[in-house]
């Protein structure tokens, strides 16, 4: 896995834990964000909503052709479905 650049923030309820363990849970909280981020995974969990052309789209390929865009569109919003 390729590990990526990230600063992380780690609070713990036990005071005294070991390097080893502190190591191992921030090891485990990076394999679950890289799972959570992957883009698959982020476009069906989202959908386009165009105030323009008023349409909702569910549909993979203009999700990710949104989130790659540079430049944003006004009315035009990525939502949750969650």
């Amino acid at each position: 896995m390729n590990k990526s650049n990230r600063d992380l923030l780690v609070l713990f309820k036990q005071e005294l834990m070991t390097p080893q363990a502190i190591e191992h849970e921030v090891m485990w909280l990076h394999e679950l964000l890289f799972t959570v981020e992957r883009l698959d995974n982020f476009v069906s969990a989202h959908e386009i909503i165009d105030l323009n052309k008023y349409k909702l789209s569910n549909k993979p390929f203009d999700i990710k052709k949104l989130v790659r865009r540079k430049r944003e569109q006004p009315f035009v919003f990525l939502n949750n479905k969650n």
